[in-house]
C-alpha cells in the first residue's frame, strides 16, 4: 500500500506543478495581450504585428520558403 501512496503523492505534485504553470501562462498570456492593445494605442496594428512575431519565431529557409509560395500564389491570383 506504500507505494500506492507514494504514486498518489507524486501525482499529486505534478498536477500541482502543471496547474501553477497553467496560471503563469494565463498571466503572461494577458501581459501580451495589454502589449499589443497599448502598441494598437500607439497606431500600430496588432494583427500585423502578431505576423512579424511569428515569422521571426521562422528559421530563414522556412521564412524564404513561404515568401516564394505567397508570391506564386499572388502571382497565379492577380494580386500584385
Amino acid at each position: 500500500m506504500g507505494d500506492d501512496n507514494v504514486a498518489a503523492d507524486q501525482l499529486r505534485l505534478f498536477i500541482e506543478r502543471i496547474e501553477r504553470l497553467e496560471e503563469e501562462k494565463k498571466g503572461m498570456s494577458d501581459d501580451i495581450k495589454d502589449v499589443y492593445l497599448e502598441a494598437k494605442s500607439q497606431g500600430f496594428v496588432p494583427a500585423t504585428m502578431k505576423t512579424i512575431v511569428r515569422l521571426r519565431k521562422m528559421e530563414k529557409d522556412a521564412r524564404d520558403e513561404m515568401d516564394a509560395l505567397l508570391e506564386t500564389y499572388r502571382n497565379a491570383l492577380g494580386l500584385h
